[in-house]
């Protein structure tokens, strides 16, 4: 049973059934509001399969800036960052972080249609130390002028959309990657749940 109109719940399948789960990203450090809550939102229209996160110390998003985006994305906060790298690469990933390295490749010259974790650093150090000793690519976005890099919510976007792009002219929107008890599940959660809870 469901507390929410039809066509509600179509949009929820639907956001489901396009769902990339092979396709995540984990914010290391990142610590801004403002960034933070733009990446969550990036994530939900690119609908990434979770974002992953770690902090210093407790962040709050700008729902103003989320839209409600926070509500539909899978995350996962991060104890152990090297016990986090270690499943998600024995679980096939590919680990790519954006770095400026002279050993950094153009962010399109990657294949994201692989399972793909991407790794954001923060807004002052980049990525860390760990995060790049687990790195499979190190990608940079090539710059015209003055500045060497993007705000960082800003180059989410922008490899998050190459993703996107890849993937969409692969057809990996076109059919589910979740099983169908998490996509059961989660329509109860979002449908029910979630709207009878105080």
């Amino acid at each position: 049973m469901y507390l929410v109109t039809p066509q509600r719940l179509e949009r929820m399948k639907k956001i489901l059934y396009t769902r990339q789960d092979t396709l995540r990203v984990f914010m290391d450090y990142v610590y801004s509001p403002h960034n933070l809550s733009a990446i969550v939102r990036t994530c939900d229209a690119v609908n990434v399969g979770k974002l992953y996160y770690r902090h210093h110390k407790k962040v709050k998003l700008n729902s103003e800036i989320t839209m409600g985006a926070h509500k539909w994305i899978f995350t996962e906060y991060v104890e152990d960052i090297e016990k986090f790298y270690k499943d998600i690469k024995s679980k096939g990933y590919q680990v790519v972080v954006t770095l400026l390295d002279k050993e950094a490749v153009d962010f399109r010259e990657v294949d994201y249609t692989k399972p793909t974790l991407i790794v954001l650093g923060n807004e002052v150090d980049g990525a860390s130390e760990v995060s790049i000793k687990y790195a499979d690519k190190k990608i940079i976005i090539p710059m015209y002028g003055m500045s060497q890099s993007l705000n960082v919510s800003v180059a989410a976007g922008v490899v998050l959309y190459e993703a996107q792009r890849q993937r969409a002219a692969k057809g990996m929107y076109d059919k589910p990657q979740l099983s169908k008890e998490i996509i059961e599940k989660t329509l109860k959660k979002w449908a029910y749940e979630d709207i009878i809870k105080p």
